[in-house]
């Protein structure tokens, strides 16, 4: 996909904020388990969250690509876990407020989370519901000017800095899908608690934890939307969150691959360097026919996205794809470390654990596969 010089000024500048902001300190940030609150100051001053976000609320209205690059340069540079938070922040609850909240919703929030001044949180999974949102327990009941809402949610990125959570909850607890709201909560309000950040084996920097709402007074303005239209809006905001999981996975698989052939022009075995080997060569030049084939179907569904053609169902075939092959592609090319691939100092091992999960939030690879064969099949 061609871009123009400002689109590449761009992406040099957020690189430069890489190497300066991140490189130095991210290592650390992985044997803490977290990334410190000020790096979110550092991406607003820096005008690298939120970038697609329309000028009246704070934001440069600029074109979806230079928020996707966002995401995958940072990939790319094996910093998924940073990937992650800014994805959080910028593909997913940016687009809902953008989409779905009221003025006054956006003119609130907005401008705040450009800044860095807000971190968000998108809190739909619970220990009971993964995949399926329907099952979700967390109730928020309307009670004169505000809804009362009581349960729980694990998994939650950015959970741990969060001042606003995008909190999906039911309204009308026996009923299923049109049961479902969404609130804008304030993560500082009383009764909201944050508890133990939680230890995964891959993007150990990254914010992860478990909310917790006990009887937590949420103003009804708060409501994003409307009552019993959750559900409706989940789908309809989702296929942005597949498409920020694909360019996470495109930017992992082409890093590995630059990581990797710089490996193996260095290293020798039996008198020859490992790129003369003709595994080796075979190896890499499989990496890079399927890196070419991801990177036409990202670029494929990116520009639908764009002219706001893109299918849930092409989305979701978009990410088991290109997730599945990111698996496939940095294991064959870790094997090509030896040893060395196993051992964190050698960052093709941050690669891999992190690569794992990408099969599993945004929705399963096994939801994806479903959502591609009700299309083919009909339900």
């Amino acid at each position: 996909m061609p871009f123009d010089s400002e689109f590449e000024l761009f992406r040099d500048n957020f690189r430069r904020f890489l190497n300066e902001y991140v490189a130095p300190y991210y290592e650390q940030w992985e044997e803490q388990g977290l990334m410190p609150r000020k790096i979110w100051n550092k991406l607003g001053e820096n005008g690298f969250l939120c970038v697609d976000v329309p000028e009246q609320y704070g934001g440069y209205g600029a074109p979806i690509a230079y928020s996707l690059m966002l995401v995958q340069e940072t990939a790319q540079a094996g910093f998924t876990s940073l990937a992650v938070a800014i994805g959080g922040q910028s593909e997913l609850v940016s687009p809902y407020i953008q989409n779905i909240g009221s003025e006054q919703q956006k003119k609130y929030w907005l401008p705040k989370m450009v800044s860095g001044e807000v971190v968000s949180a998108i809190a739909m999974t619970e220990a009971n519901a993964g995949s399926d949102l329907q099952a979700i327990r967390t109730q928020a009941i309307f009670q004169e000017d505000h809804y009362l809402v009581d349960g729980s949610k694990t998994f939650i990125s950015n959970g741990h800095h969060a001042d606003l959570i995008v909190l999906v909850a039911k309204t009308d607890p026996q009923a299923r899908a049109k049961g479902i709201s969404i609130l804008l909560v304030d993560a500082h309000l009383e009764g909201v608690k944050k508890g133990r950040a939680l230890k995964k084996i891959g993007l150990h920097a990254q914010d992860t934890a478990e909310l917790f709402f006990d009887q937590v007074q949420v103003p009804a303005h708060q409501l994003l939307g409307e009552t019993g239209k959750g559900f409706s809006y989940l789908m309809q905001e989702l296929p942005r969150e597949r498409l920020s999981i694909s360019m996470m996975a495109l930017g992992s698989i082409l890093g590995a691959i630059e990581l990797t052939k710089s490996y193996v022009q260095e290293r020798k075995a039996f008198g020859q360097a490992l790129s003369q080997f003709q595994n080796t060569r075979f190896v890499l030049a499989q990496a890079q026919i399927k890196a070419q084939a991801a990177q036409a179907f990202v670029n494929q569904c990116a520009e639908s996205y764009r002219r706001d053609e893109l299918t849930v169902t092409d989305v979701a075939a978009l990410k088991c794809f290109i997730t599945d092959t990111q698996c496939e592609i940095i294991d064959q090319l870790l094997q090509l470390f030896g040893g060395y691939g196993y051992m964190q100092e050698y960052h093709i091992s941050r690669f891999f654990v992190d690569a794992r999960v990408q099969k599993i939030y945004g929705g399963t690879n096994e939801i994806m596969k479903e959502i591609v064969a009700r299309e083919l099949l009909g339900k």
